[in-house]
């Protein structure tokens, strides 16, 4: 069997009311994906999704005309892609899709097979007063989910405590609550500084008291010796490493004690295919292993079937905060949306690949390039 064909194409799903990320300042008034599709001599295709692939045109002889299950060998090109033009991982996950229908399974029983199902944590997006954050906690809680993790973004982080710590009044012990203070990232328009360690180290003891399962993203991506120092110096579980664009920087993040829950996202780094290495270096070192989600559907079941293949995750992200982030904005690329039993829990089918189909009727309606 020999690839054939490439096909990427770009689409975008208007938003109104917009979405208020808070890690934006400007509200998104559009939401974008880009869908990869990997064609066969013998009429299989692979589908993945995540980066918009900028830099890959002039590339697909690369690719075409190999054995779609050389992953190995495209993995190392997708890598070299990277080192010059762009991350362009999504034709990893294509490439895992396909190699799936090739052998008649499911990826995550192909990856290892540990197991089928992994339970959720609702991601939240917004920033809420704590009195409406405390009622979707609740509601939250109602639909099965048995964790959230709540953003931090408000200005002041006394501010942030305050709607954590109504939450936590609301809830009790219900909820395991994760914070994003999301200091490792930043728009392309934003001119502010981090937090610096002693700025961390307040809001740590602070979460400390309230029970707080992880800390995600206390300090600037690049500051290694903040975190290994504030890692020490707490003990909150310290989160990160979701943009983190290398191997062996995840080497060094957890080679010299930076980190407790190691984040990367397959549509976003590495593919699959990376990723695996880097579960098992956190396996290695008695880490949590459990990726960042926040693409669309097909990002997030890419996700899912990597840590159920391979880590004893106790929990994946599950991007989902109604009324402005709902399951049909989220995956309006595919047929069904992904959800969550009534329990909180991502289980996996036995369709071979990735087990999703496009829904081709809004990518046609959506399509821009």
């Amino acid at each position: 069997m020999k690839i054939t064909g490439i096909e990427i194409t770009h689409h975008r799903l208007p938003l109104d009311p917009p979405f208020h990320a808070s890690w934006d300042t400007r509200p998104r008034t559009r939401f974008d994906a880009t869908i990869v599709r990997v064609t066969t001599d013998e009429g299989l295709v692979g589908v993945g999704s995540g980066d918009a692939m900028a830099g890959f045109a002039g590339h697909e002889d690369l690719f075409i005309g190999q054995d779609p299950l050389a992953i190995e060998r495209h993995w190392r090109i997708l890598s070299n892609i990277q080192f010059h033009v762009g991350r362009c991982w999504p034709l990893d996950l294509a490439l895992w899709d396909l190699a799936g229908k090739i052998a008649g399974l499911p990826v995550w029983k192909l990856l290892g097979g540990l197991s089928d199902r992994v339970r959720a944590y609702a991601s939240s997006g917004t920033l809420r007063a704590p009195a409406a954050l405390a009622e979707a906690a609740e509601a939250y809680l109602d639909r099965g989910f048995r964790a959230l993790k709540i953003r931090f973004h408000r200005g002041d982080w006394r501010a942030d405590i305050a709607a954590l710590e109504a939450v936590r009044a609301r809830v009790g012990t219900k909820l395991d609550l994760m914070v994003d203070c999301n200091q490792g990232w930043r728009m392309s328009w934003d001119a502010y500084a981090p937090w610096s360690l002693k700025d961390a180290l307040q809001v740590a003891r602070e979460l400390e008291g309230l029970g707080v399962y992880w800390m995600e993203e206390p300090l600037h991506r690049s500051d290694r010796e903040g975190m290994r120092r504030l890692r020490e110096m707490t003990d909150i579980r310290i989160a990160g490493g979701e943009m983190t664009r290398e191997l062996p920087e995840f080497r060094d993040l957890i080679r010299d004690g930076c980190l407790d829950v190691v984040q990367p996202d397959a549509a976003l780094v590495g593919g699959i295919t990376g990723l695996r290495r880097v579960a098992a270096m956190a396996e290695a070192a008695n880490l949590v292993f459990t990726p960042h989600t926040w693409t669309n559907g097909l990002g997030v079941v890419a996700n899912a079937h990597l840590t159920c293949a391979l880590a004893d995750a106790p929990y994946l992200e599950f991007p989902f905060d109604p009324p402005e982030w709902t399951l049909p904005r989220r995956d309006f690329p595919i047929r069904e949306p992904l959800d969550v039993d009534r329990d909180g829990w991502i289980v996996l089918s036995e369709t071979p690949g990735l087990g999703y189909e496009l829904d081709e009727e809004r990518l046609t309606a959506t399509r821009i390039g």
